[in-house]
């Protein structure tokens, strides 16, 4: 029997490519016969780079860039040089991985150095540009990238602005005539939120980054007056267009300023690493992620491989660190555990994520073969 193997990260204690490496061994301590295919997986996200860079056919780069308070740190993207095609993780620059909780500040953070990753990308040659956007520590819309990029941000003087959101209700004009020629910039998102409004950027994923609740009102400001100037200057407003704000406003800003297409994460992934061809290959498909909630049905990785399962008549089962809105999610998989069924705290639990997926691995793979009564 065969078993796709085909996980995304488990945020916070493994990435996709150990998740699916644990999973294989629960599968084989119960099965020893079976046969087992790793497709590490993302959907746009943190993890991006390794599931590239687990085909072989990309060479790993460095850039030295900004982090979001505009530090120095080491980057790290791919390049394909036969294909001229680059894959970004803009976390790699902007992340809130690389902020202290203590350092968090979003009125002065910038994706300056996604720009810079992008500008490093052109400079190798790329003519095509894979970005996968979330994890962001910003919510600036993607101003500070086009700063790096040769757009200026003048205020009522003329004179330019520092490109932080702390100053975007000073924005009188844009300059964009340094600018250069964009490749084909493709975004892997893998959210739906608009940039403004309930559930824009800053409503929805600003608290978490360090916008206290008495600021939310001056930052939604910031970004639509932004937007606004924006509008006006490139006669395109794509601040409704679903994914707009992701990552705090990225793609908005990568469509503005970079010309580039928003598309669904997984499907964008799924399609570069050809996994419909490996799910329909297989007997059994096994997905995974650190968390199975109502937001996986956004598309989430899981989801998304479900979806790929079921057009081909494939089982697929689901682990995951933690499991809630269960009743939401049944109808795509043939079954679904958590490492959590124990009763282990989630602390225990991100502590020994290896052993309690291997295990959940082995108890599916017991249950997979018994509902098939395969020996």
């Amino acid at each position: 029997m065969h078993f796709l193997i085909a996980p995304d990260k488990f945020k916070g204690s493994l990435t996709a490519k150990q998740a699916a490496e644990a999973i294989e061994r629960g599968v084989l301590q119960v099965f020893p016969s079976a046969t087992c295919t790793l497709l590490p997986l993302a959907d746009g996200g943190e993890g991006l780079l390794d599931a590239f860079q687990e085909t072989g056919n990309f060479t790993p780069q460095e850039s030295t860039v900004q982090d979001a308070l505009g530090r120095d740190v080491t980057a790290s993207w791919l390049l394909k040089p036969s294909e001229s095609i680059a894959i970004i993780e803009s976390s790699q620059a902007n992340g809130l991985w690389r902020i202290s909780e203590t350092d968090r500040n979003p009125a002065q953070s910038s994706t300056y150095g996604v720009g810079q990753l992008i500008h490093s990308a052109i400079s190798a040659g790329a003519k095509q540009i894979l970005i996968g956007i979330g994890g962001s520590a910003t919510n600036d819309a993607g101003v500070g990238l086009a700063s790096a990029l040769g757009c200026r941000f003048l205020d009522d003087s003329g004179n330019p602005l520092e490109p932080i959101p702390e100053n975007f209700l000073k924005i009188a004009s844009i300059d964009s005539t340094q600018m250069p020629i964009f490749p084909n910039i493709r975004v892997a998102c893998d959210v739906k939120n608009p940039l403004l409004g309930q559930r824009g950027a800053t409503r929805v994923y600003g608290p978490q980054k360090g916008i206290s609740p008495e600021n939310l009102d001056l930052a939604e400001a910031g970004l639509r007056h932004l937007s606004n100037i924006a509008a006006a200057h490139f006669q395109k407003d794509f601040s409704e267009h679903p994914g707009s704000g992701a990552a705090g406003g990225l793609g908005y800003g990568l469509m503005t300023f970079c010309h580039a297409s928003l598309e669904s994460g997984f499907d964008c992934i799924a399609k570069t690493l050809d996994a419909e061809t490996h799910i329909a290959a297989a007997d059994i498909v096994i997905t995974a992620e650190g968390s199975l909630d109502s937001q996986s049905l956004e598309g989430k990785t899981p989801i998304g491989v479900s979806q790929l399962a079921r057009k081909h008549g494939i089982p697929v089962y689901a682990l995951a660190g933690k499991v809630s809105d269960t009743e939401q999610l049944l109808h795509h998989f043939d079954g679904i555990d958590s490492i959590l069924n124990s009763g282990v705290t989630l602390k225990h639990a991100i502590a020994n994520a290896v052993e309690l997926l291997e295990q959940a691995a082995a108890r599916l793979t017991t249950t997979i073969l018994s509902n098939n009564q395969i020996h």
